[in-house]
């Protein structure tokens, strides 16, 4: 019995982190769907560009500047700044940018007194956009070009229900080589038959299609887009289109990450039909992706234990062993960090994103995340 759950456990992680990506992989190659054309630029939609900001006055010229750079049709889309409560210079450094003749009076800029976090920004946004697309993303990351033309293309599909570009991390750090490997798996959910969530930093959806965001929502970047998918409707990497930003240090990681897992668990609490098969189109997808990643760390630590129980305990065979000091091996080696090189690095990274999903956990249950970001 505990050797069946020593390898079931096993089991488990490696089609988590292996079989899982395998799988969806073969499935894109096997049922790749085709692209909706682009759209003509004569009939290009109005697109609205919605910017929530806290204490962003820092970063806020660098991505308006590549907002208003967009080769979108200049008359045919706006920008809506919304100042959370900043306790710094972004509501004037927005009303400045506003009032420039560059911006031709496309900027609208709203700001409230008190913070109260992104989905409060949103809600107060959407009902003020004029496009009948809306582009989301942060402060913090520039757009391509290109971003806000090819997103609108992919939503001529009708199925389409938002579109996501591809968040690019620059740097050496553990944090950016796992992105990259996540960016992977989204790209072949997307050829397959949709993605789980899309990226915050830059997505697309329509107008029509918003709901208001419960106010306690902490990831909004995955509760739009999967209330969609339960409407049977598709969410699509587009992977032309690109937001930049530079890789955390596993330290700051840690914190984003941590908020990002304690919101997936209250995910599951908000819409439980994500959990249903037969409700949910990308079910496969959704518990392989998500579900077996918060289950993940608990399987770590079941295995470290069995087969550290079979080996000292005198009954373990060849391969018990071997998975017990291979995994010593691994520990050991993110302990080091980068110190000892870019796969000790990336072993850190890993362990650190698992620790986050179990602070994750007590976060959801004692209610302690905060929403604001």
């Amino acid at each position: 019995m505990a050797a069946a759950f020593l390898w079931a456990a096993a089991a488990l992680l490696a089609y988590t982190y292996f079989g899982y990506p395998a799988l969806v992989g073969f499935c894109a190659r096997l049922g790749a769907r085709r692209r909706a054309a682009a759209a003509d630029p004569a009939e290009a939609p109005f697109v609205s560009a919605v910017l929530p900001v806290w204490n962003g006055a820092a970063l806020l010229p660098a991505k308006i500047d590549s907002l208003l750079a967009q080769d979108h049709p200049a008359d045919r889309f706006e920008i809506l700044v919304y100042c959370d409560g900043c306790s710094d210079d972004s509501e004037a450094v927005a009303r400045e940018l506003a009032a420039a003749p560059a911006a031709r009076g496309r900027i609208r800029v709203f700001a409230d007194a008190a913070r109260h976090g992104k989905p409060t920004a949103l809600n107060r946004l959407f009902p003020e956009a004029r496009g009948e697309l809306v582009l989301m993303g942060d402060v913090r990351q520039p757009l391509s070009p290109n971003a806000m033309r090819t997103l609108a293309a992919a939503m001529a599909d009708p199925d389409v229900g938002c579109a996501t570009g591809r968040l690019v991390l620059t740097g050496g750090e553990g944090s950016g080589v796992y992105w990259r490997y996540e960016e992977w798996i989204r790209w072949q959910e997307s050829r397959f038959r949709g993605v789980v969530g899309m990226t915050g930093a830059i997505a697309m959806m329509r107008r029509r299609d918003f709901a208001p965001l419960p106010a306690g929502v902490i990831l909004d970047d995955v509760w739009m887009p999967m209330r969609l998918v339960l409407e049977r409707k598709r969410v699509v990497v587009v992977r032309e289109a690109e937001a930049r930003d530079a890789a955390f240090a596993d330290e700051r990681e840690f914190g984003r990450k941590v908020r990002t897992l304690a919101g997936n668990f209250q995910l599951f609490a908000f819409l439980p039909a994500l959990l249903l098969p037969w409700r949910n189109p990308i079910w496969l997808e959704t518990f392989s992706h998500k579900v077996l990643r918060l289950v993940a760390p608990w399987l770590m630590l079941a295995l470290a234990a069995a087969s550290g129980a079979a080996t000292f305990g005198g009954a373990a065979g060849l391969g018990a062993r071997g998975l017990f000091w291979a995994q010593a091996a691994f520990y050991l080696a993110a302990l080091v960090g980068a110190r000892g090189g870019r796969l000790a690095g990336v072993a850190r990274t890993f362990v650190v994103l698992n620790a986050a999903a179990v602070v994750g956990l007590w976060r959801h249950l004692t209610g302690r995340q905060r929403i604001t970001w």
